[in-house]
């Protein structure tokens, strides 16, 4: 089963054994307002936690996106800076931006459930 986490730059995580799939949330969705530009990271780069690895533009601001796990880039999400609405459609879903190799699923520990999230953020 899943584990889903959180970070409180608004990351969400659903590892499932040492693989992570990473997104943005609803929250920093909504935040940023209509995406239209998206840039990944490259794949077999080594991620450090809390570290910049793509960029998500809106109409409003561009952002970056943060490692919230240490380990290896293994996918990103080909079909997404083509299909940037889906960040705002379904950004804890198809939206999701790579897919990481966990050095230690120890860095999951540090990380929000969705409780700890929700209170966050006032959502």
């Amino acid at each position: 089963m899943p584990v889903e986490r959180f970070s409180k730059d608004h990351e969400w995580v659903r590892a499932e054994g040492d693989i992570a799939i990473i997104g943005i949330t609803s929250h920093a969705a909504q935040q940023l307002g209509d995406v239209v530009f998206v840039e990944l990271p490259e794949v077999g780069r080594t991620v450090r936690v809390g570290e910049a690895v793509a960029v998500v533009e809106s109409v409003k601001a561009a952002s970056d996106v943060y490692a919230p796990i240490s380990g290896e880039v293994i996918e990103v999400n080909a079909d997404l800076p083509g299909n940037t609405p889906w960040v705002n459609e379904e950004p804890e879903g198809k939206a999701w931006f790579f897919k990481v190799r966990m050095a230690s699923t120890a860095d999951l520990d540090a990380l929000m459930d969705a409780g700890a999230y929700r209170k966050l953020t006032g959502d």
